[in-house]
């Protein structure tokens, strides 16, 4: 089983000490998004790989040496002020982190996420490529892999599409973007991609790839897993332990948080203690292992 923590909310940057609780303690239990009263109860002795997807990888940092799993980094840096990512600690702690970890794990362990991409009269084009080139300069030699991805029309970022003032993308600015970015990462011994995009970039200099593989997952674990059909993409398959609507950073253009007040009220019922992320378990709830 490879674990993702997670796609649905920042566990890393919120709720660390939860985390290495249910860690220590064996097992963690995660409510199904769409029926809460299915409990899915998992195993760290089940768990083959740890996927950390973060904006802050900050509090984990630490303690990386008491976890005994494989383990991947997503980190995501985008060049975002606060008007987008409101509660995002300083990019320059965000970079120390990243160095820190590849430096403890190693560089093919990290990849960072410029993710997403969108043009508006303040972040225009040029500022993008400004802000790529600094990123991968400050990062030359501790990572390998950049994963990029276009803003989609979710209900938060559509929501805030007029108020961040998004412009559409035309085949020139895919065109710069995939050309600049090929050019800049390879001059930092860096690859550059998109996972699951209509617009991979591919002719413009990008290589083709997903953001975990079965290939590097199988490296890492010895064992084949699936592709990943619930996400629709050919990534390795895995399995969230996040809660939709409880990640504090509030971005503007976020899938997996649209309703501030919902992530304040999951927030106020996190208990360190408990087994699941937000709240408690209920008598009536069902609860199942989850072996893979």
């Amino acid at each position: 089983m490879i674990l993702n923590v997670s796609g649905r909310c920042d566990i890393v940057a919120f709720y660390t000490d939860w985390f290495l609780k249910r860690y220590r303690e064996g097992f963690v239990d995660v409510r199904n998004p769409f029926y809460p009263k299915q409990v899915s109860r998992i195993y760290f002795e089940d768990v083959d790989l740890i996927v950390f997807c973060t904006k802050n990888p900050k509090p984990i940092v630490p303690y990386l040496k008491e976890i005994h799993k494989p383990i991947l980094f997503q980190i995501t840096l985008t060049p975002y002020k606060r008007d987008v990512e409101p509660n995002v600690i300083k990019k320059d702690e965000i970079i120390e982190s990243i160095k820190q970890i590849s430096n403890e794990l190693g560089r093919e362990f990290v990849s960072v996420r410029y993710d997403p991409i969108f043009i508006s009269k303040k972040y225009s084009l040029s500022y993008h490529l400004k802000a790529f080139e600094r990123m991968c300069s400050l990062l030359d030699g501790y990572v390998k892999q950049i994963i990029v991805s276009f803003i989609d029309e979710y209900k938060n970022s559509k929501k805030n599409w007029e108020m961040l003032g998004i412009l559409p993308f035309t085949e020139s600015d895919y065109e710069t973007i995939g050309k600049e970015f090929s050019r800049i990462a390879k001059n930092h011994g860096m690859t550059v991609q998109t996972c699951f995009e209509k617009n991979n970039l591919v002719k413009y200099g990008f290589v083709e790839g997903e953001c975990v593989s079965r290939l590097q997952a199988y490296q890492l674990t010895g064992k084949k897993f699936p592709a990943w059909k619930a996400r629709g993409c050919s990534c390795a398959a895995m399995v969230d332990i996040g809660v939709y609507n409880s990640c504090k950073h509030f971005c503007k253009y976020c899938y997996a948080n649209f309703d501030e007040e919902q992530v304040l009220s999951n927030m106020s019922h996190h208990e360190c203690d408990s087994s699941l992320l937000v709240g408690h378990l209920e008598n009536d709830d069902v609860i199942k292992v989850r072996r893979k």
